[in-house]
């Protein structure tokens, strides 16, 4: 089973390789972002987004109320194991 858990991409940190620095529940990582950008939406309009991130890939774009949701029964699951 894969997790792919919701950011905010902050920053562009390498527009020739499709980095970006993703804000991922307080914690900043770069983030490979070749799966979110097209011709309709360059690596440049790509702050602010919120995206699906898995093993250092943004897997896809979603909207910030599906990304609060998701953040908040994520918490709700670690308040449970600890």
């Amino acid at each position: 089973m894969c997790l792919g858990i919701p950011g905010q991409i902050v920053e562009i940190t390498d527009a020739n390789n499709k980095l970006g620095l993703v804000n991922v529940g307080g914690v900043k990582r770069e983030v490979n972002l070749a799966c979110v950008v097209d011709n309709e939406h360059p690596i440049q309009s790509c702050v602010g987004d919120w995206v699906l991130v898995h093993v250092g890939f943004a897997l896809n774009r979603i909207d910030e109320k599906e990304a609060e949701e998701t953040l908040k029964i994520l918490e709700e699951i670690a308040a449970l194991t600890t």
